[in-house]
């Protein structure tokens, strides 16, 4: 299932949001423009340096022989990935759900709040894997929180949606609960039958709850600007 659009609109302009995708896709072309420099190994070099690795995270010993000081690495490896469609599926999650996000708590509050569920992520997944040496990047982690707040807000919702249904295609509208529960749920379900593939299911699940536990407190005391009200010709 791919999320197009919500039916949701703000009342202010997210530009927060707009920044967070807007700095992923920088990073990404400059590791493009790496690639097409120095070659593939380029940005591998690159993606290693900001990467969460457990087992040297947990290595205090070895930090510093670190390009990057490992406890650093839990902020640089959010805007880092690993490839186009790595990319690609982040941002438009990030692009869909986020503004409602940042339109409920105010612009520094979401910059916060992001950056938490990001690092709540990142520490699920050492705690899950400590003596791994798999790095770990991108903005999932984080998004994962941003979409834990939105089952919250607003779960009745209608999310346009992409839905594969084996070998058919359909557009339709699903309930955010419908969507986003279900997105939970294989999380959970790959995490317990991941055979070594390389994702950082735990990572999503522990940014999901922290997103999950934090939107109460982040959005509790916002005040949102009214709607403008239209002006209206009255013919009579």
């Amino acid at each position: 299932m791919i999320p197009l659009r919500d039916e949701n609109p703000t009342r202010t302009v997210p530009f927060v949001n707009h920044a967070l995708v807007a700095v992923n896709i920088a990073v990404f072309a400059y590791q493009v423009l790496l690639a097409v420099d120095g070659g593939p190994q380029a940005t591998m070099a690159f993606i290693e340096r900001l990467a969460v690795t457990p087992a040297v995270l947990l290595s205090p010993a070895s930090w510093s022989q670190a390009p990057v000081p490992p406890p650093a690495t839990l902020m640089t490896s959010m805007f880092v990935h690993g490839s186009f469609l790595h990319l690609a599926g982040n941002m438009l999650y990030l692009w869909v759900f986020g503004d409602n996000i940042e339109d409920s708590m105010g612009h520094l509050k979401y910059l916060v709040f992001y950056i938490a569920c990001g690092l709540g992520a990142a520490v699920a997944q050492v705690a899950v894997a400590p003596s791994s040496a798999l790095p770990m990047v991108g903005a999932s982690g984080a998004i994962a929180g941003v979409l834990g707040a939105y089952l919250v807000l607003h779960p009745t919702n209608q999310v346009l949606t992409l839905v594969f249904l084996v070998i058919f295609i359909r557009v339709m509208y699903l309930p955010a609960v419908v969507l986003l529960g279900l997105w939970f749920i294989i999380q959970i379900f790959s995490a317990l039958n991941d055979g070594g593939g390389g994702v950082a299911w735990y990572a999503h699940i522990g940014g999901f709850l922290v997103g999950v536990l934090l939107i109460g407190i982040f959005a509790a005391s916002h005040r949102r600007p009214p709607r403008k009200r239209r002006n209206l010709h009255v013919v009579h």
